[in-house]
């Protein structure tokens, strides 16, 4: 009788071994182009299909170096990771000890940071390079509880021949991705994994509501952190006239006089003190404050003439400057923010996120990702860029310098708007 994806995983909870079985038939009816017995389950046939389009090699597993011990502790102590690890601990260690698993916390390069859990699996995870400063990215090691939760941005359970590479296929691995939840951005990967004996259903739910906790744990210690600085501002912005602002380090709000509340304000990734050009506010004076930043904006005068040029000529280095009567400040782009920089300058008059979203993917439906993306480029270009549609404010001049080999532009980029723009500028 044939098996469902669904009924695999059923299977695999009353009898691993025959589980075990199904799938490596499965993995090996995949990789060599035959009809498999059992459709392997969506999230691990995408990843499957990544890795086989990536020329990643699932017979031998290759692996980039260690990270030193010293950049290990760097980026512990730089991570928002190092704040949730006693909730992680005390969510899962307990457990995954008696089950024979090991917790492994990687950060959102795929690097492993913590691993802590069963002796015995612990000797046994190092023999599979589940080590300390190891590199588990999707795209390095194939299909596993770390790197794919990172690709998917969802918890994932990779059970036995589900893993790409074949030296994985007697573990299983769950792991679920942990997000700042201040800014949707995913900071890391908490993971369970032990020998395929020890696989259980369960385990995704359990590590994808630790993960929930420690993103819950993230979200008080913000609100905290924005409480005391409340507290430190309230007085000073009490006997201040005008616009004025008291931010965290990264921008976000704790109290603000003579001007409508922003949750958040685009700050440049190295600020200091004096006289600076913000995005949202223009010119500004910037002071510290304990936790934060004092902002006062100027009182906003007549608008100067804006030159905003956008610098895609260098293949893997994209950056936008902008010119005006405050002065001159760059910003340096993102992959998809280029992409959609570039989009708005070709089409002037403006895009809907329908049309973007048409643009970057061929579907006119992926409008939440586009207002997501959008919402992101107008923390750094405020009232320069304008909505419903999308578009550059109508008293700027744009200017787009491109590569002088057509292939060099936005090579990265499988949109089908820019696709077309690069073939158009090849054809003779």
């Amino acid at each position: 009788m044939a098996l469902s994806p669904t009924d695999v995983a059923q299977l695999a909870a009353v009898d691993t071994a025959r589980a075990a079985r199904v799938l490596s038939d499965v993995r090996s009816a995949t990789l060599s182009g035959r009809r498999a017995p059992v459709a392997p389950r969506p999230v691990i046939e995408q990843s499957w299909d990544r890795m086989l389009r990536g020329g990643v090699d699932p017979d031998h597993d290759f692996r980039t170096g260690l990270l030193p011990r010293e950049e290990v502790q760097r980026r512990r102590e730089s991570s928002e990771l190092r704040h949730v690890l006693p909730v992680l601990r005390e969510g899962l260690l307990s457990v995954a000890d008696i089950a024979h698993h090991i917790m492994v916390v990687a950060d959102e390069d795929g690097r492993v940071l913590w691993r802590e859990g069963s002796s015995p699996v612990l000797r046994k995870a190092d023999g599979t390079g589940f080590e300390l400063g190891a590199d588990w990215r999707e795209g390095v090691i194939g299909t596993n509880g770390i790197g794919t939760p990172v690709v998917a941005r969802r918890p994932v359970q990779v059970f036995a021949s589900e893993h790409f590479v074949r030296s994985q296929t007697s573990w299983t691995c769950t792991g679920a991705p942990i997000i700042d939840p201040r800014d949707g951005r995913l900071i890391g990967v908490v993971d369970v994994s032990g020998p395929l004996e020890t696989m259980h259903p369960a385990t995704l739910s359990w590590v994808d509501s630790v993960a929930k906790l420690a993103e819950a744990r993230l979200r008080e210690l913000h609100q905290s952190t924005l409480e005391q600085l409340r507290a430190t501002a309230a007085p000073v912005l009490a006997r201040l006239g005008g616009r004025a602002v008291a931010v965290d380090r990264d921008g976000w709000t704790a109290a603000v006089t003579g001007m409508p509340y922003q949750s958040r304000v685009g700050l440049p990734k190295s600020l200091s003190a004096g006289q600076r050009w913000l995005p949202a506010l223009g010119l500004c004076t910037v002071e510290p404050l304990a936790g934060g930043w004092l902002i006062r904006a100027a009182e906003p005068g007549p608008r100067g003439a804006t030159r905003i040029v956008l610098d895609l000529s260098q293949p893997r280095r994209w950056s936008m400057t902008v010119s005006g009567g405050a002065g001159t400040w760059s910003h340096e782009l993102s992959p998809r923010h280029a992409e959609l920089l570039y989009l708005l300058a070709l089409h002037r008059s403006g895009r809907s996120a329908a049309e973007l979203a048409d643009d970057l993917f061929g579907d006119l439906g992926r409008t939440v990702t586009v207002r997501a993306e959008m919402s992101r480029v107008r923390r750094y270009l405020g009232g320069f860029l304008e909505h419903r549609p999308y578009r550059f404010c109508e008293d700027a001049e744009v200017e787009v310098l491109l590569p002088d080999d057509p292939r060099d532009l936005l090579p990265h980029s499988t949109a089908p708007a820019v696709a077309g723009k690069r073939l158009s500028r090849q054809a003779p």
